[in-house]
This record gives C-alpha cells, sequence and structure tokens, in this order.
C-alpha cells in the first residue's frame, strides 16, 4: 500500500522541519570547538602568565645578587676586613641585612687567597670548604676582574643545598686579596617558582641543565631538561601531555619553563551537550509552530525560477537564481545554476580550440630539439676508425644510444636521471672531440634525481655552452647543478666561457619574453617557450651573464615525481 501523498504545503513544511537538524548540529559542533579552542587558550595563557612572573622574580634575583657581589667585592670594609680580620661583625652585618630582604637566601663566604675562609654564613665544614676552594676557587682566579655566575650542587649541613653560585675576586692594589662567593638555596628557588595556577617550573643553565625544578619527572639524564616541543606548543612528558612557555634571560644564561597539562574535563563537555540538546528541543518546536505561516512564502522562490527560466529564453545567459530557503527550490534553483554554467561552457569552446593549438604548438617546439653536432661527431669518428679503433667503437655505442633516445617517443616527460645520462653522452662525444679542452660536472640533490622533466630540456642550453663558449678561448668547464625549492626543479648550467656584455644580455633577455620570435636564435626561445606553455607564467629560462666572467642559464620547472603528459 503506497503512502499517501503530502500536498505541496505539507510537503514543504515537512522538508522545513527536517532541515532544522542541519543548524542544530552545526551549533553543537561550533560550542563543541568553542569549548576546545577556548581551553587551550586558557591553557596556554595561564601558562604563559606563570612564565612571565617566574622570569620576573629570577631576573630581580640575578640582578640583586650580581649588584650585591659588585658592591661587597669592592667595598673597603671587606677589604680591610681580609687585611687585618678585624670587625668581621660589620661584614656580617652587611651580609645579613641584605640576605633577609631576599625572596633566595644564601650561603655566604669570604676566602683569602690561601684557602682560608676567614667569614663564612654556615657551619664550618671542611669537606664543604674544600669542595668550594678546589672547584669554585679555581675558576674565580681565572678571570678575576669578571664575577662567576654558574650552576653547582652542594649538600650543606641539616639537609640544605644550594644550587646556584655567584663569585668575584677581591682586588686590592691590583691584586687578588680573597674571594666572595654567595650560594643559593635549593628550597627557596623552589619557593620561587610555585605560582599559582601553574603545575610544573623548571629553571636551566645554558646547556638546559637543571637548576631548580618543583617536579622531578622533568629531570632527564645528566640532570637534563631537554624536551621535544611541538609546533603547537606542547610536549610529552611522564605519559602526560602538556602545554608548555619558555623564556629566556640572556644575560644570565637562564631558561624559565613553565607547564600545564591539557585537561580531559568530561564534565564541561557533557554540560554543553545538555545545552545544546535542551536548545535543540526548544527549537524544534517553535520551528514547528513556525512552519505553517512560513511554508506560503516559498511560493516567492517559483517566482524567481519563472523569472529566470524567461530571461534565459531571452537569450541572457548570466541569468542566475539565488534561492536560499533550505528545501526543494534550492536544490531547483542549484541545479538551474549548474545547467546554466554547462551551457556557459559549450559556448566558450573556442577557448578550447586555442588550448588543442597551444598542445599543437608545444609538440611543435619540442620536436625542433635534435642533437647539431652529429656532423662534428662522425668528422672524429672518421679519424679514430684509423688512429684508435676501440675509441671508435665507444663512439658508435655513444652516439647509438643518443640518437635512439633523441627519436625515441616516450611521452611528454622522462624520469630526470635519464635525461642527464643523455646529457652525459652528449658531453662525452663532445670531450673526445675537444679532449682535456673541455672539462664539466654534474651536481645533483638526491631528491631531483627521482623527478619527471620534459625530454631534452638540458640539450640546446648545453649546445649553447660549447659553441659560444669556445668562440675566445680554448678551454671550457661546464657545471650542471639540480636542487629542489619551494616544490620547484631548479637547474643551474653555468659555464667560464667569454660571457655576454650588457646590450646583449638584455637583446636575449627581450627575445625570451618575445611571445613572436623572428630571430634566428631559437635555441634558448623554444625551450622557454616549450616550459611556459607546459607549465605557464613563472616557469622557463632565465640568463645572466657577465663578460669576461661566463654564462648562466638557469632553468625552473614545477617538481613533480608523477606521470604527467603534455
Amino acid at each position: 500500500m503506497k503512502a499517501p501523498k503530502r500536498n505541496f504545503k505539507e510537503s514543504i513544511r515537512h522538508l522545513f522541519l527536517m532541515y532544522t537538524l542541519v543548524p542544530i548540529a552545526i551549533l553543537f559542533l561550533l560550542f563543541l570547538l568553542f569549548t576546545v579552542i577556548n581551553s587551550k587558550i586558557i591553557l596556554s595563557n595561564k601558562t604563559n602568565d606563570a612564565n612571565r612572573t617566574i622570569n620576573h622574580a629570577l631576573f630581580e634575583v640575578y640582578n640583586n645578587y650580581s649588584q650585591e657581589l659588585n658592591r661587597m667585592a669592592s667595598s673597603t670594609q671587606v677589604i680591610d676586613f681580609i687585611r687585618t680580620r678585624l670587625e668581621g661583625q660589620y661584614v656580617y652585618e652587611e651580609f645579613y641585612d641584605f640576605n633577609n630582604g631576599q625572596k633566595v637566601k644564601s650561603v655566604f663566604h669570604i676566602i683569602d687567597t690561601s684557602g682560608v675562609f676567614i667569614a663564612s654564613s654556615a657551619a664550618s665544614d671542611y669537606d664543604i670548604e674544600k669542595m668550594v676552594y678546589k672547584d669554585i676557587v679555581p675558576r674565580i682566579a681565572r678571570n678575576p676582574y669578571q664575577p662567576l655566575i654558574e650552576r653547582n650542587y652542594i649538600r650543606y649541613p641539616y639537609d640544605r643545598y644550594t644550587v646556584y653560585t655567584f663569585g668575584k675576586a677581591i682586588i686590592n692594589d691590583n691584586k687578588v686579596a680573597g674571594y666572595l662567593i654567595y650560594q643559593l638555596y635549593e628550597e627557596d628557588m623552589q619557593k620561587l617558582i610555585f605560582v599559582q595556577n601553574n603545575e610544573i617550573a623548571v629553571i636551566t643553565d645554558k646547556h638546559n641543565t637543571i637548576i631548580s625544578t618543583n617536579n622531578n619527572i622533568t629531570k632527564g639524564l645528566m640532570n637534563k631538561f631537554n624536551p621535544t616541543i611541538a609546533s603547537n606548543g606542547y610536549i610529552t612528558l611522564n605519559n602526560g601531555n602538556y602545554y608548555l612557555s619558555k623564556s629566556v634571560i640572556p644575560f644570565a644564561n637562564l631558561n624559565v619553563y613553565t607547564l600545564n597539562s591539557n585537561p580531559r574535563n568530561g564534565y564541561i563537555y557533557i554540560s554543553f551537550t545538555l545545552f545544546i540538546v535542551a536548545t535543540g528541543v526548544l527549537l524544534w518546536f517553535l520551528i514547528h509552530f513556525l512552519a505553517n505561516k512560513m511554508s506560503s512564502r516559498h511560493t516567492r522562490s517559483i517566482d524567481k525560477l519563472l523569472f529566470a527560466v524567461n530571461q534565459l529564453q531571452q537569450g541572457k545567459m548570466l541569468s542566475y537564481v539565488e534561492i536560499h530557503t533550505g528545501d526543494e527550490f534550492e536544490t531547483l534553483a542549484n541545479q538551474y545554476n549548474i545547467m546554466l554554467n554547462r551551457l556557459n561552457e559549450l559556448m566558450n569552446k573556442n577557448e578550447e580550440l586555442s588550448d588543442i593549438r597551444r598542445v599543437i604548438e608545444v609538440k611543435q617546439l619540442q620536436s625542433q630539439f635534435h642533437p647539431h653536432f652529429i656532423f662534428n661527431v662522425l668528422e672524429t669518428l672518421r679519424y679514430a676508425i684509423v688512429v684508435d679503433s676501440q675509441k671508435a667503437q665507444m663512439i658508435v655505442l655513444i652516439l647509438s644510444r643518443l640518437l635512439r633516445y633523441s627519436i625515441s617517443n616516450d611521452g611528454g616527460t622522462v624520469p630526470l636521471k635519464d635525461d642527464l645520462n643523455h646529457v652525459n653522452d652528449y658531453l662525452k662525444l663532445q670531450q673526445i672531440r675537444f679532449n682535456d679542452r673541455l672539462s664539466y660536472s654534474f651536481e645533483l640533490d638526491q631528491e631531483a634525481d627521482q623527478a619527471l622533466v620534459p625530454k631534452l630540456l638540458l640539450q640546446a642550453i648545453i649546445e649553447n655552452a660549447i659553441k659560444y663558449g669556445y668562440m675566445h678561448q680554448e678551454n671550457l668547464f661546464i657545471s650542471i647543478r639540480g636542487r629542489v625549492h619551494n616544490q620547484d626543479l631548479v637547474f643551474e648550467i653555468t659555464d667560464d666561457g667569454y660571457g655576454m656584455n650588457p646590450e646583449r644580455l638584455s637583446q636575449i633577455r627581450e627575445i625570451l619574453q618575445d611571445t613572436n620570435n623572428h630571430t634566428p636564435h631559437i635555441g634558448l626561445y623554444n625551450i622557454h617557450r616549450r616550459l611556459m606553455l607546459l607549465y605557464g607564467e613563472g616557469y622557463g629560462v632565465q640568463v645572466d651573464s657577465e663578460l669576461g666572467v661566463g654564462t648562466c642559464v638557469t632553468l625552473t620547472i614545477p617538481y613533480n615525481k608523477e606521470d604527467s603528459h603534455v
């Protein structure tokens, strides 16, 4: 039993209701996309803000200790104390006044040149004093006029550790009188990098050795932190996905990293989903109520279609119609526009005929590429038969390969290695002809070796290099280089021949740009014209030359490893 047919109004109402699912689905996707993007923005802003906070605090600590180190190292009280061992209480007072005002506290040492710790804020410990004197003081002594600022890890009594050292020589009468050292406590450095709304913070030196961190999962081999940062700023750490922000304090050679994990809060997505579902249900009932009133308005779509058809009957081929109702009339309008496009395509067949003529021109240009040196080779062969039979045999073999390749019908493009083998055979024959007066080299990127190129691409350029290169000199060197650059294959054929003066070079360039070449110089023009027809503007031949230096011909085509046909 067939289902009863809906009348026109009911069909429109039914389709109108069905199409409401599309905006509801789009609204759901937009809200979901907004949630994901917004969470990423919040995560990146939170991480970057924490990094700036830590960077600023660390900069302040570094700056304060640098200034205090320079001040104390040049203080007359400190110099007098080293010399007389008197009034040490004032030196200690200055240190504690400074130290109590710092976010990161430190251990303070003054050491004379014989290794005696004449002042120290830490309890006396032979092992620690020996380590400081043997490891740190020599590095200060190497450059006494410059401060030593470095990472080191020293255990002090009561399980307190220092991780960063500021040190400088104390100079009196242009001689080293002693050494001043501040060593910053690790626990205070860790307090410094605990920032609200940030999970992990790491401070490293320029070698990525960790100075301080609030999470040991960041420590790699040799206490290094070497994250691999993806293009979106995320890293993987201990099977967790973290967003990473990095900043540098250049003059301190310190790196500041802040990391926050990428949350996967399912409750947020569920709440948005429930919101979308509730909103969709309300929209459904609202649209259902309005569908009956709006269905009558769709008759306007019929009027638009009838008007467009009448315009088309009058020969107005651009009488397109726009209907955006989301129902069958929009489909009809789209189909009508498609039909009109096809009619216009049929009327543009003249453009296709011009394309056919262009292909024929390409074939004609391609057919002009053939070896011009065959008569010289035969003359060389005639002498070789008498003088050196093995050389004559080699000439015959190479010449046969050249002729076989030049007359073979392998399509519009060939593998680059085949065309270069042809060029190599050509140059071998020329080298036999000119003996030691001709030398050449090939430099080809490995990636370029797999390219497809038009057949006999470089033949005419090599011929020109030899033809004009020997006009004013006895010896000639030709360099052939190929590389892939920005999805293009670029060849540079360079010779050290006589070159061209600026006027002649300008004439050659004008010939290449002329669409109708009536000069007898067709070699480079044919190559350039052929490549422009095949690949369009932006490809072809470019000539650079300097009189007395040589000529460089640059040839550019699209890099393609797939099959292509003219």
